[in-house]
């Protein structure tokens, strides 16, 4: 990997006490010709004292955005159950036994009906998932035929649809798609802990192919799995190396679910993963960060922190893919306990 220590964000003030200089430097600020991090250097992020990397991470994010502004995403699952990959997280891998039923894919009408109620709470982003390893033609006409109803209602649209051939994001981009996502899942090194059934670097072709069909990347991991601090430092750097750097960065939280090989895993304490958070926006200066699986189980101070960290991003809605959320009411109660608004939609 290039070891070039990544140019300092020329447009955030310097810090203004010894102790929050950090041995890690800032990114640069654009996102096309992303800066080269090391792991060494996102290690040292990590290590930092709390109180100086959340500084740092605050410090990028005021350069970029509104500091209280949070944009909305809903996610639905269009195709539920049977998925045949092993990833030891999932409650939908048809070889665990984990209560989640193999269902049909929903209507069109169903998908419109779902996405009008999310945009009538707030949502600015409708979210469309498949338990798939990869979509069929005849799965993707679908799709395509839900992606352009709901962007007829005025939403951002994303898909996360498994793996795709050739071909296949150029139908989504023309359908008027947003966003694909895709998560790298962990770092390279420990990604063969998790998933046998395809490589990262199969998830890494796929982003490749949404890159050329001109779409935004939407792709994140998820912490908690049993990986060291180390191994969330390469994810991150994983993410931030893509050139560019994805605009979405979704950072779950494992959500154990009885039947998966991860359930019964020593849980990640929340402070680290706040830290991950803090880490993403420091690399990935101009990306949405999301907070996504997991927050259900975070503490109102716990996500407050997240804000803090640089999460500009949340999951809304009550019901995730087939795992639970905080509801839409008390999401609108702690934004006004934090002073947070709603980010505009760009649709």
């Amino acid at each position: 990997m290039d070891t070039a220590i990544p140019a300092t964000n020329a447009s955030a003030p310097p810090p203004t006490t010894p102790s929050a200089v950090p041995a890690a430097p800032l990114p640069q600020t654009a996102n096309t010709e992303p800066a080269r991090w090391t792991v060494d250097q996102v290690a040292a992020l990590f290590d930092l004292p709390f109180n100086d990397l959340i500084y740092r991470a605050q410090t990028v994010h005021r350069a970029h955005f509104d500091a209280n502004a949070v944009q909305r995403s809903t996610l639905i699952s269009i195709k539920t159950g049977g998925c045949p990959e092993d990833c030891g997280y999932c409650p939908q891998a048809a070889r665990y036994h984990t209560g989640v039923e193999n269902e049909d894919i929903l209507s069109v009408d169903q998908v419109v009906a779902a996405a009008q109620c999310a945009k009538d709470n707030g949502a600015t982003r409708f979210c469309m998932g498949a338990a798939w390893r990869g979509p069929k033609q005849r799965d993707l006409d679908k799709v395509v035929e839900m992606v352009r109803a709901v962007r007829g209602i005025g939403m951002e649209t994303c898909a996360t649809l498994g793996m795709l051939k050739d071909g296949q994001a150029e139908q989504l981009k023309t359908a008027g798609l947003d966003y694909y996502n895709h998560n790298i899942d962990t770092a390279p090194e420990f990604y063969g802990e998790i998933i046998t059934t395809r490589t990262q670097q199969d998830r890494m072709d796929t982003l490749s192919r949404v890159r050329e069909a001109g779409m935004h990347v939407c792709s994140g991991g998820i912490v908690g799995m049993g990986e060291t601090r180390r191994a969330r430092a390469a994810l991150i750097v994983q993410l931030a190396n893509m050139n560019p750097y994805p605009e979405s960065v979704p950072i779950n939280n494992l959500v154990q679910v009885e039947g998966t090989p991860l359930s019964g895993t020593a849980q990640l304490d929340l402070l680290e993963f706040v830290r991950t958070v803090a880490c993403a926006r420091i690399t990935m200066p101009k990306a949405m960060v999301r907070l996504s699986a997991g927050r259900q189980e975070m503490p109102e101070g716990i996500q407050a922190l997240c804000f803090l960290a640089g999460a500009n991003s949340i999951f809304y809605g009550d019901k995730l893919l087939t795992t639970g959320n905080p509801d839409v009411a008390r999401d609108q109660a702690l934004f006004a306990k934090l002073g947070l608004h709603a980010m505009e939609a760009k649709v």
